[in-house]
């Protein structure tokens, strides 16, 4: 199931949840230790704010710590060669990578980017793709349908399915489902359960 646009909004989140998150977000340092560390670098186009605020919720009620670029005051003013360096000591800094992967952020060069270097220092363990389509499209008509053929992606299970060779339920909830492997077996963990691996 790919995740239609609005999905993580209707949970009512407060705005002062995510004017709270924003500001801690800010004091953010990779060189540095502090009281606040972001686990979870959050990718994703700039302009998917208000889906990014849903998952930011999701994320945050798991547990997890976020980091999003966006609201960083460690970055430059303008786009450059310091904007690309600061986003890599963050991403190996960062224990999980997640990219928000709507079509216009499959379509980002930045997005993009940002999944390479996250591919190759996160490894397939700490990646997750969070797919999210147009709404009243068909899953079939995502764009980044190939990503979720090689990465692990997040999913929500509705409680009606059963574990393979097995009669027990999964339980409902969001989890990481890993593409197949070579014998076509697909392994699912819970998200919760991802974010502390």
């Amino acid at each position: 199931m790919i995740f239609e646009r609005g999905h993580f909004n209707s949970d009512k989140i407060e705005k002062s949840f995510i004017n709270e998150s924003l500001s801690q977000r800010k004091t953010f340092s990779a060189s540095t230790t502090t009281d606040y560390k972001p686990t979870v670098f959050l990718s994703h186009k700039h302009s998917d704010l208000e889906d990014l605020q849903g998952v930011m919720g999701l994320l945050k009620d798991l547990g997890a710590k976020i980091y999003i670029d966006s609201i960083d005051d460690k970055m430059p003013k303008e786009t450059s060669g310091d904007t690309a360096k600061r986003i890599k000591n963050v991403i190996k800094y960062c224990k999980k990578f997640v990219l928000l992967a709507t079509d216009d952020a499959i379509e980002s060069y930045w997005c993009n980017w940002e999944l390479g270097f996250g591919d190759t220092h996160k490894f397939i363990e700490h990646i997750a793709i969070l797919p999210m389509k147009e709404k009243g499209k068909f899953d079939s008509q995502y764009k980044g349908n190939e990503y979720l053929q090689i990465y692990p992606h997040i999913y929500y299970e509705n409680g009606n399915n059963t574990y393979r060779n097995s009669s027990t339920i999964i339980t409902k909830g969001y989890y990481v489902k890993k593409p197949k492997n070579k014998e076509g077996i697909t392994y699912i963990t819970e998200l919760s359960k991802w974010m502390k691996k």
